[in-house]
């Protein structure tokens, strides 16, 4: 037999459990995750069906904003040039152009009509507006946003006030030459207008509708002459 001191000695080593039940554990975990990955893909797949579904039934069309009116409330121009200048006529000759400046001040009030022909409600959001002279801008309006009832008819207002625009060069001569000698000046109003199409309380991805308008003013007569617009939309 060993002796007494050599089993006192002797060392038990302890138990350590085996990785498999924290392998197990983790697979479950992953699993689980996995299954609710799948289940959220599917209710998402299953909502976008259904408004898929609702948008194909409903059968949505681009709303109409279209620039009814436009009232000349004031047009004043100011040339000014490093010379003196006899007459406008001659401020707007070629050999002086490239040394004149000129500033132009207006204000014109704008009416839009927002047409819904859906069958569910639109939301707008809001709306910008520029006035430019040969692509310059020259001053800005924007307006609210509003929701727009099915099958409804909407009169939406704007403003745009323009204070003494500088113009340069051969842009302030042709403005010297169309007001002087035409009483013709010709701008372009750009708008952008954001709309949602509204189905059971859930709004459609946004639909972008563009306004491009051509108007022609009398300085003279402080009033428009001519208006031609242009409309595009973005279908959802």
């Amino acid at each position: 037999m060993p002796p007494q001191s050599t089993l006192n000695h002797q060392h038990h080593h302890p138990y350590y459990p085996t990785s498999s039940s924290s392998s197990s554990k983790s697979a479950s975990f992953k699993g689980c995750c996995c299954c609710l990955f799948l289940l959220f893909s599917f209710l998402a797949l299953l909502a976008l069906a259904v408004v898929l579904v609702i948008i194909l039934a409903v059968k949505p069309k681009k709303p109409q904003f279209d620039l009814q009116q436009v009232g000349v409330q004031y047009m004043g121009i100011t040339p000014t040039s490093s010379f003196d200048p006899t007459t406008i006529a001659a401020a707007t000759t070629a050999s002086s152009s490239n040394t004149m400046s000129a500033s132009i001040s207006l204000t014109i009030h704008m009416l839009f009509t927002a047409v819904n022909p859906n069958k569910v409600g639109i939301k707008y959001g809001e709306s910008r507006f520029t006035v430019m002279y040969r692509g310059i801008p020259l001053g800005k309006a924007s307006v609210p946003g509003f929701y727009q009832e099915a099958h409804s008819s909407r009169n939406v207002e704007a403003t745009i006030a323009v204070d003494r625009a500088n113009l340069m060069q051969a842009d302030a001569a042709s403005l010297i030459k169309d007001a002087s000698l035409n009483d013709r000046v010709e701008l372009r109003v750009l708008g952008d207008v954001g709309a949602k199409i509204r189905v059971l309380s859930f709004d459609s991805p946004g639909v972008q509708v563009s306004v491009d308008c051509a108007i022609a003013i009398s300085p003279r007569k402080q009033a428009l002459t001519s208006k031609q617009c242009g409309f595009d939309g973005l279908s959802v």
